[in-house]
């Protein structure tokens, strides 16, 4: 029902005679004749709960319809079970299913003559094909509307990101238990690898694992390099459950003990992403957030003498301190109304994640040199406050050395 519920909220905003029609997304190629795992485009499963490539559904108040494709007893051989045009109807709730090999000759018939009809192309072969029946229609997007429901998570939607949020928690935990000097990055990684394998998830986004230098780069996904003693290691990394998303940063000291002026920076950014999810809760602007993370963060700087007169924030911290979080990392929703922040409400999901990224340079102290550090938790708005999701990992000082010493017994 919840799909179902979902597809006459969305038509509940449109125009009564709409037509709403949207496609999944297309198998992607790795190489030759391989594919990638296939994922349903979000906006697709949101509004059908069905998984399998090659479909285009069709939505109106009075009807409900599907292409899809056929059974075909020599590829499901190689490839798998299909749901079928016979098993269709009764399991995604249609009125009719249609072969997908019949778009082009069926798909104008199932617009009713003066109906608006919504579509928003995608950059695949199938959309271009849609677009070009659609052509004479002048179609209208809709995707605002959705994105908007998307923003805000149910219930369920919520429960499955909390077990996201514990399961992607219990990896970060090994990872502090079992690095040392030595280890590679990748060797790392493969505990996620295995957690996320283990619980029938997969990596929400590719893996960030970045000892020492590396971890000043912001997108470092290569992996590959030794994790040197007194070095820190930035790992960003979430498991994806049930098509929802969690995303989670710890950095920690590679030799289990942070040094003193890894400290002092580890202690900015963690009073930084305190105050920044403390303020998080219905009616509050949503870039409040960022601004009192970035105001301590340039405080702390100062203090310490990193940050001089009339230096620029971004020379240290040069992103947001939070994204939406729902079926995709970065997920949908717009941030402003009219040029205006907007404001937190009840079932937002948003991470907060400030950061200090300190590379060489000739005016700064050694000491403080290839210091990268990012600390992230996911944030579920409640009616009066929040909950972390993440709030099961540990990210005081005392408490990461104290875990690391433990496991190093």
């Amino acid at each position: 029902m919840i799909h179902q519920n979902r597809r006459k909220e969305l038509l509940s905003q449109l125009d009564d005679n709409c037509v709403i029609i949207i496609s999944t997304n297309p198998e992607q190629f790795r190489n030759g004749d391989v594919t990638f795992p296939f994922r349903p485009h979000s906006d697709f499963f949101y509004l059908t709960g069905f998984h399998e490539p090659e479909a285009v559904a069709i939505i109106s108040k009075n009807s409900y319809s599907m292409f899809l494709r056929p059974k075909d007893k020599t590829r499901e051989i190689w490839d798998g079970a299909r749901l079928g045009l016979a098993d269709a109807p009764n399991t995604l709730k249609l009125g009719h299913a249609f072969d997908i090999n019949q778009l082009e000759t069926q798909l104008e018939k199932l617009i009713p003559s003066e109906s608006s009809v919504y579509f928003d192309e995608k950059p695949c072969k199938l959309d271009s094909q849609i677009a070009n029946i659609l052509s004479k229609h002048n179609p209208i997007s809709f995707q605002e509307s959705l994105h908007e429901m998307r923003l805000i998570k149910g219930a369920s939607e919520i429960e499955i990101m909390q077990k996201a949020a514990d399961i992607s928690s219990a990896a970060h935990t090994l990872a502090m238990a079992q690095v040392s000097p030595g280890m590679f990055e990748y060797e790392l990684q493969s505990v996620f690898d295995a957690h996320f394998v283990k619980n029938n998830t997969q990596h929400a986004y590719t893996p960030i694992v970045a000892g020492g230098k590396n971890a000043c780069v912001l997108h470092y996904i290569k992996n590959n390099k030794p994790l040197k003693s007194g070095d820190l290691v930035l790992i960003d990394a979430g498991c994806e459950l049930n098509y929802y998303a969690s995303d989670i940063t710890r950095t920690f000291p590679v030799s289990g003990q942070f040094s003193e002026p890894q400290k002092q920076i580890y202690q900015i950014v963690l009073n930084a992403q305190l105050a920044a999810i403390d303020a998080i809760k219905p009616g509050i602007d949503v870039h409040k957030p960022h601004q009192i993370a970035s105001g301590i963060i340039q405080q702390g700087l100062k203090k310490i003498g990193l940050l001089m007169p009339g230096e620029p924030l971004a020379k240290f911290y040069m992103h947001g301190t939070g994204h939406w979080l729902g079926m995709d990392v970065h997920d949908v929703g717009k941030y402003q109304n009219n040029q205006q922040h907007r404001v937190f409400e009840k079932g937002m999901v948003i991470t907060v994640e400030p950061g200090i990224y300190i590379r060489k340079d000739d005016k700064i102290d050694p000491i403080y040199h290839h210091i990268g550090i990012r600390i992230e938790d996911d944030v579920v708005v409640t009616e009066t406050g929040n909950t972390v999701l993440t709030r099961n990992l540990i990210k005081t000082i005392n408490d990461i050395e104290t875990l690391m010493s433990q496991a190093n017994l």
